[in-house]
């Protein structure tokens, strides 16, 4: 058995929406960090990840947690809240509470939690001075409930301005790039004392390429989006995991 056996949930941050690799696999800072992790340390990790896009962080507690301690794993990551800020009628209390949930079951199986902020989009985003403000409460309510906790392992990407920058964020601009994964990656890899591949705080930036703006935007991202909500359906629906249980990551050779 693997000395260290990580599993992640969460929604599409979490999956790894917007690194998509040119043969259509969706990768991500969670499978970053796996690798990562492995190539730290000089010998393969076990890894899991439970995420599906879309999920509110209830539906991800709900259907994702107890699935993921059922793996017996050494280290949990999570992850949720950005979706739910989306929405008009969210509650910072109750989404906090969620965190609060996943503290204490892993402290009742003794797995080590590595607990995310997601990036902060707002400032390219239609109402984004809304979802900032939100987004703010949320952090400030989940450092509350962590502040006797050193040891969570703590990955906060909200505050850093330099990933709030569009070369760091996809064409729908509400899910980071293979740019912007890398540089999660590197911070969880840094909070966990493992040694970050180089340049992965900051890859090249990626070559200009179109962004659809004004009515093209709105009609390409923010529609579909809108239509769902009034249907209430989700990106996720009719997706599965892409690891429900462990797969093996060996170190990169270099």
């Amino acid at each position: 058995m693997a000395s260290v056996r990580f599993v992640a949930i969460g929604d599409s941050f979490t999956e790894g929406v917007g690194d998509e690799l040119p043969e259509g696999y969706v990768r991500g800072w969670a499978d970053l960090t796996a690798q990562g992790w492995a190539t730290s340390m000089g010998e393969p990790i076990e890894y899991a990840n439970l995420a599906i896009r879309g999920r509110l962080v209830w539906p991800i507690i709900e259907q994702q947690l107890e699935p993921a301690l059922a793996l017996r794993p050494t280290h949990l990551s999570f992850n949720g809240g950005g979706n739910d800020i989306l929405r008009p009628r969210a509650s910072v209390s109750d989404i906090a509470d969620a965190f609060s949930r996943v503290l204490r079951r892993c402290d009742e199986e003794g797995v080590r939690l590595i607990l995310l902020s997601g990036a902060n989009p707002s400032a390219q985003l239609p109402m984004g001075r809304v979802f900032q403000r939100r987004g703010d409460l949320l952090s400030a309510a989940v450092l509350e409930r962590i502040q006797d906790r050193p040891d969570v392992c703590r990955a906060f990407n909200w505050p850093d301005r330099e990933l709030s920058q569009p070369s760091f964020w996809s064409a729908d601009r509400l899910h980071m790039n293979a740019r912007g994964h890398h540089r999660v990656a590197a911070r969880v890899l840094d909070a966990l004392g493992c040694d970050v591949p180089a340049g992965w705080w900051s890859l090249p930036v990626p070559p200009a390429s179109l962004r659809p703006s004004g009515a093209a935007y709105y009609r390409e991202y923010v529609g579909p989006w809108v239509r769902r909500r009034l249907a209430g359906t989700s990106s996720g629906d009719g997706r599965a995991a892409k690891y429900p249980d462990w797969v093996k990551i060996a170190p990169a050779s270099v």
